[in-house]
């Protein structure tokens, strides 16, 4: 059986795609024209494969999800105009009124408004879990339960979840399990193996990895495909052909970038477990961190994005330590080329099963750099946030 790699560079590429070029075209369409009505007929009844209409993919996106689905021994994949339409997207497929929906309480802040503000609106009940519970969660299902929704690592404080067990505890009650797999890609993390249902990526991130394009996925087991399919047909949900054929360029230098991304981090990691303000490093890697054990067993590699907690709370202090950055730029997002920094003081506000006691969060995104620069810039910054706090 090939490897991940070589499913990367050749997954995708039919020549009826291809056009016979390395790379398929990209189809820039809305309506498909058939020469018979059979012709028609046979193309909507594989719309996921054959033209039948430009929202309903074309040759482009035919390719990526190809790619997607082969490279996770997956049924099916569909795309989204961005990762967050996935995610929603997913939930609302399999979410019904009167329900209820378990969520980690470590997941992306915008997945969590989203539950609270639209999910809760069409009656159903969100509930948010310890995103370390592991099979501990069995005792809180029941049969009104139709989604568990993980995200492991969660994006900021990075705990790692017993997938395994959470999935084996959901499908117990007939739930449909939906995973945030963004960090890890299916490249680090075999998630449909793992019990889940519905894999889904910001394909923004690393995937595309240049951070030029808003793209998502959402991967799916036989058990689940034909109602993502559908549901996301139903709401009307395509990505762009040029942002389609940028994941698609992406993807297939994905294995080389993350390699780097994982070097460079846990370098960094490392350095900054010797750092005097530092409380706490929260790598997946890294033994002590929130899941370490649970990342050894399950997990074939780690990312470029980690966080670390800071000593002391002061807003001052912490504005010195972002805003002066040579090669960390302060921004949303991750999984480019560039290295990015962003702070977080209030996570209490967004943790409800597990309250945040910790102190601030600097969450960082590790790029192609040279790791020895990103030392330096960050040694600077520590300076700075010293020299408020002293001065304090």
């Amino acid at each position: 059986m090939s490897k991940k790699d070589t499913k990367i560079v050749e997954a995708g590429r039919r020549k009826a795609w291809t056009l016979g070029s390395v790379n398929p075209p990209v189809f820039h369409t809305s309506t498909v024209i058939f020469d018979t009505v059979a012709e028609m007929t046979a193309a909507g009844r594989k719309s996921h494969e054959i033209m039948s209409y430009g929202r309903r993919g074309t040759p482009t996106s035919f390719a990526l999800c190809d790619a997607l689905t082969t490279l996770s021994g997956a049924a099916g994949t569909v795309l989204y105009p961005s990762g967050l339409a996935a995610i929603t997207t997913a939930m609302l497929a399999f979410a019904k009124a009167g329900t209820k929906v378990f969520i980690a309480d470590s997941v992306y802040e915008p997945t969590r408004y989203f539950a609270d503000h639209v999910l809760a609106k069409f009656g159903v009940e969100v509930i948010y879990y310890d995103p370390l519970i592991g099979a501990g969660i069995s005792e809180m299902l029941d049969d009104r339960v139709s989604v568990v929704a993980l995200e492991s690592p969660g994006s900021i404080t990075m705990e790692i979840q017993d997938v395994p067990a959470i999935a084996s505890a959901a499908h117990a009650v007939n739930a449909t399990v939906i995973l945030d797999n963004t960090w890890a890609t299916p490249f680090y993390f075999d998630a449909l193996a793992h019990g889940v249902d519905v894999s889904v990526q910001a394909l923004t991130k690393y995937v595309v990895g240049h951070s030029d394009a808003m793209l998502g996925s959402a991967t799916a087991n036989a058990r689940a495909i034909d109602t993502l399919r559908r549901q996301s047909g139903a709401i009307g949900q395509c990505a762009g052909p040029d942002d389609v054929y940028l994941g698609l360029r992406g993807l297939r230098t994905l294995p080389v970038r993350l390699t780097r991304h994982q070097e460079s981090a846990l370098t960094i990691a490392k350095w900054l477990q010797g750092q005097r303000r530092v409380a706490e490093v929260r790598h997946p890697a890294l033994p002590g961190a929130p899941g370490h054990e649970l990342w050894r067993r399950d997990f074939t590699g780690a990312t470029g994005v980690f966080s670390f907690v800071l000593e002391e709370d002061n807003e001052t202090a912490i504005t010195a330590f972002v805003e002066g950055m040579r090669h960390f730029k302060l921004g949303f997002s991750w999984g480019g080329f560039e290295s990015l920094v962003m702070f977080y003081r209030h996570l209490s506000r967004i943790r409800t099963a597990a309250p945040w006691t910790a102190g601030p969060v600097i969450r960082l995104q590790v790029g192609l750099e040279d790791a020895d620069d990103l030392i330096a810039d960050l040694a600077d910054a520590f300076a700075r946030y010293e020299a408020v706090i002293e001065r304090n």
